[in-house]
């Protein structure tokens, strides 16, 4: 039988044994091929069981064919152990059911798909949670969860994940089920007990104790004194045993307040030797991290290095108090104790993204060049020693690093000696993986040497378990191999890992990407001009898969609107990976399946700000759709609204006519078609007067007199110019009341965002290049740019396409919104008291690419009270607009920005500075919202909107010319 046909007949088998999805095609493999590990394997295809049958089914069925089987759940595993050649199990589509919760026994039955978040959202209003807590709570499972033994910051307080599993239901490699539970042997494969029975001497001798062994089989729960425990003994196998079907796991008591010591330390090896000294006071963490890690440093105390040691109690008094007694007894450099729960919440964020920002590396500056990052790996991740031990271990690990010439910054539990380390291996170079494996082989050595665990929390995978003999010898390794084979006889259960390892430096990803750069439009500045770097960037930590709404984020919009992996930001990263690689993806820029994928991307750039290392999807989806549709056919869509500025420029003279054709409903059904606009689409209003239009006129009733520190430039972008001018004409009365005079940069000046937003790289390089001819002098002085997306544009494409042109930089550092001007420029400026609430949401293109701090300040000193919402508007320029991502886009709106505004009380005022998002709201809700220019203006005394004449005597002719 050939191997296309050994295809065929399983994917027959498994189609007709589950109901579940089976899915052998390219895309579903592409996406299935990494972890967040260094390592790469590619599988026969994925199966989504619904049910517990489901998966007995399938393992059943991969038996019957020899086929091995990968239980995955969230894919965060970062030793490559949810990485296979079989078929991977995707546990998260539909085996997301809390069964159970006894609040009065403190218990909760789930599935192995239910995330951390979810059962712990679940158990909260009983005031209970579940003690282990990943930095990947938001996405990590339950199942995988059981799988690494994970444990999380609060581990000091509430242990493993092993010690807070009460029971599992397993299903082996061929479908039969077993049960397991703790004090009997009931369960049990054939032949365990007789196993354990025989080599009780190894077993008490052979594991070291410390908070955080997580490395090899847990066969000493099988101990009489300890159970037996085949729950726990279970607990950290990494799918190489069974699929955990339903687990029985403890809940423990949240306590009521939480209060947050931030202790600052010389370096990161002071912080580590102050850790221990703090446990006896009972602390829920103990957490450190350097500041090599932190981008922002507001809200931490002095020092190179910190502890978050986390304290609770009854009462915020009682939370405060403890942290309080700490910071009495630590010999910390500076320290402050943290009790409101946004700013703990903020702190927490900057831990939480140290796995992704850990992938950058900081390079100081030399010889007045500005310095850069370099790509850092995991791989030697959570090593874990005795917490008295993490001191000199740590001057020691930092000894290796430099003999190896590396460099990793560590942060993790310190309290319990488990430390993470993202470091800068070339795993490019058959020289730098050489490199990667003495030191992996060394530093193995020196973990043994000071009583150390391989792995304090991953587990072992392909990346640590080839050295298992260096921590538990040559016996022990032997009996792991037996234990495996009892549980799994056929070897069909993730093989390769853990018992009969693979080389810690075979399958590597980093193996199939292209050795030279791709020619690409694209400057990359922030990789070298390297794509393959941008498309690497993406190390699977999968903080986009969130499915809960993120507050004030935004990625990933797409993802939470499908809950498929293929729409989230890392699955986007990883079909383009493949696509590069040319294995399972074959036809390069031309691939359907990454067009497919990226096709309900909207752009929004949030992963440009959210995602811990980077990724900047938007700008790779502009990329790809350049490449794809180059000398080919495009969607009418790219046609219509790709290059809308134009359009509308000769539509500018006919607006009230084409307004009265487009409320004829078969004239705009027919319109909408050919367009390639949604029919669900209302066609926006064209403006009887353009911005640039009223502004001319207003400059013709006299001569402006100018002063070049009180004239400011205000951009007559597409959106404000044709269809919202009263938001152009709201911004000029504002800053004249500021004592401004506000001017317009030439004729026909464009940021390119329609053209970049489609793909029209070509065009969109040519538009720019005509908008920076014609700004002219002009260049480097203050530009207010109204609309969010053009903003966006203006300071990051624009120069990311034009790199060899310095007069990008130059415009895109001068680029400011109206907040932004106001505070920088006009500081002595008083804005109206408007004192009322407001609602709606901040653009996401802001959000991303600007930052809203300014705009949240004025908003203050205006009385506008209320939060807006994060998230997107799902409107995003023309994706909304755009045939087939109707019903993406409304689910986009109703994740946060709809539900923030049908709350709000009467009387609010709704606010969204972008086209986009304002163009949602009047179509999906009927709201009229408002750019805060206008709330602004509406709140100016008097209705003159002359020019306030400056006083200085400095005068010159406008730079600016229509």
């Amino acid at each position: 039988m050939t191997d296309e046909q050994m295809r065929t007949s399983l994917v027959r088998a498994l189609s007709g044994a589950v109901r579940g999805e089976v899915e052998f095609d390219a895309t579903a493999r592409a996406l299935m091929t990494m972890d967040a590990s260094n390592y790469r394997r590619v599988p026969l295809g994925v199966v989504a069981p619904r049910d517990a049958d489901d998966i007995a089914a399938a393992l059943a069925v991969c038996r019957a064919h020899e086929v091995p089987v990968v239980p995955r759940g969230g894919g965060t595993s970062i030793a490559g152990q949810a990485t296979g050649t079989g078929v991977v199990l995707d546990l998260t589509r539909h085996l997301r059911s809390i069964v159970e919760l006894d609040a009065g026994a403190r218990t909760a039955v789930v599935q192995p798909g239910v995330t951390l978040d979810d059962l712990r959202r679940a158990a909260a209003p009983h005031g209970l949670t579940f003690g282990p807590d990943p930095s990947t709570h938001s996405r990590c499972t339950l199942g995988g969860m059981i799988g690494n033994n994970s444990c999380g910051s609060h581990s000091v307080a509430w242990g493993t994940t092993a010690d807070n599993v009460e029971a599992l239901t397993v299903a082996r490699y061929g479908g039969d089920t077993l049960r397991l539970g703790r004090g009997r042997w009931d369960g049990a494969p054939a032949g365990l007990r007789e196993l354990a029975d025989s080599h009780l001497a190894l077993l008490r001798t052979g594991f070291p104790e410390l908070p955080r062994r997580i490395s090899g089989y847990a066969l000493d729960a099988l101990l009489p004194e300890r159970g037996p425990d085949l729950a726990r003994a279970f607990c950290g196998s990494e799918g190489t045993l069974g699929v955990v079907t339903e687990a029985t796991v403890r809940l423990v008591e949240a306590p009521e307040a939480r209060a947050l010591a931030v202790l600052g330390y010389a370096d990161e090896s002071a912080a580590a030797e102050a850790a221990p000294g703090l446990l006896p006071y009972c602390p829920l963490t103990v957490e450190g991290m350097a500041a090599d890690l932190v981008r922002e440093p507001a809200g931490l105390p002095r020092g190179g290095a910190w502890l978050f040691v986390e304290t609770g109690g009854a009462t915020p008094a009682e939370a405060r108090a403890r942290a309080e007694q700490i910071l009495r007894a630590a010999d910390a450099v500076d320290a402050t104790v943290v009790t409101d729960p946004a700013g703990q919440r903020a702190l927490w964020r900057i831990r939480e993204d140290a796995s992704g920002t850990a992938t950058r590396i900081r390079e100081s500056p030399v010889d007045g060049a500005p310095g850069g990052t370099s790509e850092a790996w995991p791989g030697w991740e959570d090593c874990a020693v005795p917490p008295a031990r993490l001191g000199p271990y740590l001057r020691e690990f930092r000894a290796l690093l430099t003999a190896h010439g590396l460099r990793g910054t560590p942060y993790g539990h310190f309290g319990d000696g488990c430390i993470h380390v993202r470091i800068d291996f070339d795993l490019l170079s058959g020289d730098g993986v050489a490199r990667f494996r003495r030191f992996s082989e060394e530093m193995a050595t020196l973990v043994v040497a000071h009583g150390g665990s391989l792995s304090g929390e991953h587990g072992d995978g392909q990346a640590r378990a080839e050295l298992l003999p260096r921590m538990y010898g040559d016996e022990l390794v032997a009996l792991f191999g037996r234990f495996k084979d009892l549980w799994d006889p056929d070897g069909g259960m993730n093989p390769g890992m853990l018992a009969r390892p693979a080389r810690l430096d075979e399958n590597l990803r980093f193996d199939v990407l292209p050795k030279r750069p791709v020619d690409v439009t694209f400057g990359y500045p922030h990789d070298d001009g390297d794509f393959s770097a941008a498309v690497r960037r993406c190390v699977g930590v999968a903080k986009c898969r969130t499915a809960q709404p993120p507050g004030a984020g935004v990625m990933c919009p797409s993802f939470r609107a499908t809950g498929e992996e293929e729409h989230s930001t890392r699955g986007r990263a990883r079909l383009l990976h493949e696509m590069l690689a040319s294995e399972v993806i074959t036809d390069g820029w031309r691939s359907k399946e990454v067009r497919d994928a990226l096709d309900l991307c909207l752009s929004c750039k949030g992963c440009r700000s959210d995602c811990p290392v980077g990724v900047d999807m938007a700008t790779y989806k502009a990329e790809f759709l350049h490449h794809h549709y180059r000398r080919r056919l495009r969607p009418a869509a790219h046609y219509v609204m790709g290059r809308l500025p134009g359009w509308l420029r000769l539509a500018a003279p006919f607006a009230p006519v084409l307004n009265a054709l487009a409320r004829i409903r078969p004239l705009a059904a027919l319109a909408k078609r050919l367009a390639g606009i949604a029919a669900e689409r209302t066609i926006p209003v064209l403006a009887g007067e353009t911005f640039t239009r009223w502004a001319a006129k207003r400059r013709r009733r006299g001569p402006v007199l100018l002063s070049g520190d009180r004239v400011v430039a205000v951009w007559p972008d597409t959106f404000t110019n044709h269809l919202s001018p009263e938001v152009g004409r709201a911004a000029v009365r504002v800053l004249e009341a500021a004592g401004r005079t506000a001017v317009y940069p030439g004729r026909g000046v464009c940021c390119g965002l329609t053209y970049v937003s489609t793909g029209q790289l070509g065009k969109a390089r040519r538009v720019m290049r005509r908008t920076l001819d014609r700004m002219g002098p002009s260049l480097g002085d203050p530009l207010v740019v109204l609309e969010p997306s053009c903003a966006a544009t203006l300071r990051t494409d624009l120069p990311e396409l034009l790199p060899d042109d310095p007069r990008a930089a130059e415009l895109a550092a001068s680029v400011r919104t109206l907040a932004q001007y106001l505070e920088e420029y006009a500081p002595e400026w008083q804005p109206p008291r408007l004192d009322r609430p407001v609602a709606g949401q901040t653009h996401c293109h802001q959000h991303a690419v600007l930052g809203d701090a300014a705009e949240r300040r004025l908003r203050d000193r205006a009385g506008l009270e209320g939060e807006l919402a994060g998230g997107c508007c799902g409107l995003a320029g023309n994706f909304g607009f755009e045939r087939g991502h109707w019903g993406v886009s409304v689910a986009c709106a109703e994740e946060q920005l709809l539900p923030s505004v049908r709350s709000a009380e009467p009387g609010t005022d709704i606010l969204a500075d972008g086209f986009s998002c304002r163009t949602q709201l009047a179509q999906l809700a009927g709201v009229r919202s408002r750019h805060l220019a206008e709330l602004l203006a509406e709140g100016l005394k008097g209705t003159d909107t002359h020019p306030i004449r400056p006083k200085s005597p400095r005068q010159h002719p406008s730079p600016y010319g229509d």
